[in-house]
């Protein structure tokens, strides 16, 4: 590989990175604006850090260190950089493997999982704000009513709960909304992994460039 294919490899990961740093600064930052205005509060009191905000800011976060790193890495061309972007890549993309392998081998247990969990939230409704903030806004977001259906709401049916008298539970629309997109996030599942992967391809094979070309130089 000559030096303008070097270059040309250095331009192509730090522009790239670039691009996924200004991505998770927009994420990082619409997560703060939901923890601010608290407009999806929480769903699962089990786990109540588990919402729409804190996993933004989490991934933003992410998103933006592991692009940061590239960027400088390559810019820099500095070894120690380039080496810490492809294991934090490589260590994201385990985790995606083995999390999709949990999902599709406990898939029941958390389908029973999350069905326990909406049916005891769904009890705080009117006694916790947070928890009526998250209900209106899934129940608007899905056309949904309830957990199963309007059974669920022992006394008068929320502002947020659609007028048809056979509107289905919000569990059963969630998952056929999933099932019904499952083609789509697959494609952009894969298109993620794939891009991980090219990732970590250009940042060995610039790390050897570099080898070499200190190497040829005497350095």
């Amino acid at each position: 590989m000559g030096m303008s294919s070097l270059k040309l490899l250095k331009y192509v990961l730090f522009f790239f990175n670039l691009l996924f740093w200004f991505c998770g600064c927009c994420i990082l930052g619409f997560g703060i604006y939901l923890l601010i205005h608290n407009n999806f509060g929480v769903l699962f009191h089990k786990l109540p850090f588990l919402t729409l905000g804190n996993v933004l800011v989490i991934v933003g976060s992410i998103i933006m260190v592991v692009a940061f790193l590239g960027c400088m890495g390559s810019i820099k061309e500095n070894k120690c950089l380039l080496m810490s972007f492809f294991v934090l890549l490589l260590i994201i993309l385990l985790a995606e493997v083995i999390l999709a392998i949990l999902l599709f081998v406990y898939e029941q247990k958390l389908n029973d999982y999350v069905a326990e969990g909406l049916t005891d939230s769904i009890q705080r409704y009117y006694s916790d704000n947070s928890t009526k903030a998250a209900w209106d806004s899934i129940q608007s977001f899905l056309q949904c009513c309830g957990v199963n259906g309007t059974s669920d709401w022992t006394s008068s049916l929320p502002a947020s709960c659609p007028s048809d008298p056979l509107v289905q539970g919000c569990f059963m629309k969630a998952r056929l909304w999933f099932q019904s997109n499952f083609l789509y996030i697959g494609i952009i599942t894969i298109c993620v992994c794939v891009i991980q992967v090219l990732g970590m391809s250009f940042a060995l094979t610039l790390n050897c460039q570099i080898d070499k070309t200190s190497q040829s130089l005497g350095l």
